[in-house]
């Protein structure tokens, strides 16, 4: 997945922590939907697809429904996904995870990083 962002894609102090945050990026030539998770200091993002369907997972753009638990909910199927690694923890997606995106901080900002060599 090369990145082909010019700019950054917001600043990281915009992010709430907990919150879940829907941006759009230019990833192999496609724009697309990508969410953002800030806990603390640490930042995760992935593609906004549900690996079950291939569907969106937030409800409206831009709006996601957690858990009780603090976990990311499918709007369409239900499926939840652990935020630590977008790991689907329940629904029909068990065992699948979210297509992570490679992100890092940088002067304040969320950038689109380069992914790590194999």
């Amino acid at each position: 997945m090369a990145p082909l962002n010019p700019g950054p894609l917001l600043s990281f102090d915009a992010l709430d922590d907990g919150a879940l945050v829907e941006t759009e990026a230019v990833l192999d030539g496609d724009a697309e939907s990508i969410i953002l998770c800030r806990r603390g200091t640490q930042l995760r993002a992935w593609l906004n697809v549900c690996p079950h369907a291939g569907r969106r997972l937030d409800w409206a753009p831009g709006q996601f429904l957690k858990s009780r638990e603090g976990e990311l909910v499918c709007a369409v199927h239900g499926a939840t996904f652990e935020l630590d690694g977008g790991l689907c923890v329940a629904g029909p997606c068990r065992g699948e995870a979210l297509r992570a995106v490679p992100v890092e901080v940088r002067d304040g900002q969320v950038w689109l990083a380069a992914e790590p060599p194999l």
